[in-house]
């Protein structure tokens, strides 16, 4: 039986949010028919500006298995231009399942599809999903969620891992393993999004007093700098200190210190040095301090991290993408 994917595209559409899907369902074969539909059925200009070609108008979309709901780089694209939500709302009501990418997640959400679900979408935009749609119960970190008959994925290449999760559960593993191959990607992604996103989750602030001690940490975060050392550097106690901190950056002085210390390791890491290493001259201290810091934040251990995400060459040492960590 042929699975009809319909691909909804519309002004200011992210392209890899378009062409990702596109490019899995296309390599896993005859068994599934793809078609990209926009509203009028007019061309559509991506946010790249490559303009992209409708193979129907949504209007005349009659059903489909699976509704993809690409995202924008611009949020507000995909709820305040009416015609989107309502295509959304209008072409879920005939398909028998609903894929978000990322910030796709706001349009599915706007029509209503989201009330009571998990869901993710891209780590930046997590919160103001939660803000707009707090019926919704956002999973920040996830590659993707599905809930019920709705899926949603993380940022951009996320749409990818989304696919092939249902490529998988049409077609079964071998065939999801055989697109993977293909396209040089894993079949199932290790850890989270926090793994790629770390250096940036920090809410910029110009507090006078926390300002200075956020840059102090960056600047050296293998000094002491326990509560009690950066209260005193700023000449108030560690209960008012951590009350700013969570005001201003919405975390405690030990996990911003944390945070600050994992991504020094990573980044030591990845320049070569060795967990030990590593572990010294982040502040963490030992390698098990390190390894339980990694699996906190980034969802992986340093070596699976380091496996992963260090490697770009082709030498022994390298992992095959869908290939022997397909299985895990």
């Amino acid at each position: 039986m042929t699975h009809t994917v319909v691909v909804l595209a519309f002004d200011g559409v992210r392209l890899l949010d378009v062409s990702a899907p596109l490019e899995v369902f296309g390599t896993a074969g005859p068994a599934y028919s793809v078609r990209v539909c926009t509203p009028g059925g007019r061309d559509v200009r991506t946010s790249t500006g490559l303009r992209v070609g409708a193979d129907l108008a949504a209007e005349k979309v009659a059903g489909a298995d699976t509704l993809v709901v690409p995202g924008a780089v611009d949020v507000d694209r995909c709820v305040t231009a009416p015609e989107v939500v309502e295509h959304v709302a209008a072409l879920a009501g005939r398909s028998r399942r609903v894929a978000a990418v990322c910030t796709g997640a706001f349009a599915v959400a706007a029509a209503g599809l989201l009330d009571g679900r998990r869901a993710t979408t891209h780590w930046e935009h997590a919160a103001a999903l939660t803000r707009r749609h707090p019926g919704v119960e956002v999973t920040a970190d996830a590659i993707f969620v599905e809930d019920g008959p709705v899926f949603t994925s993380a940022g951009v290449s996320a749409g990818i891992d989304l696919c092939l999760a249902l490529v998988e559960r049409d077609l079964g593993p071998a065939a999801a393993r055989a697109v993977a191959r293909d396209l040089v990607v894993f079949l199932q992604r290790p850890g989270g999004q926090s793994q790629f996103s770390a250096a940036s989750r920090t809410p910029p602030t110009g507090h006078p007093l926390v300002r200075p001690l956020l840059d102090a940490v960056a600047a050296d975060p293998g000094a002491d700098h326990s509560a009690t050392a950066l209260a005193r550097r700023a000449g108030v106690s560690a209960r008012h200190l951590t009350r700013l901190f969570r005001e201003q950056i919405g975390a405690t002085p030990a996990g911003y210190v944390e945070r600050v210390r994992v991504e020094a390791a990573r980044l030591l890491l990845e320049g070569g040095a060795s967990v030990t290493g590593a572990a010294a001259r982040s502040g963490l201290g030992s390698d098990e301090s390190l390894r339980r810091a990694f699996a906190r934040h980034f969802g992986v251990t340093p070596s699976a991290y380091l496996a992963r995400f260090r490697t770009t060459g082709t030498g022994a040492g390298a992992l095959v993408p869908g290939a022997s960590q397909a299985s895990t």
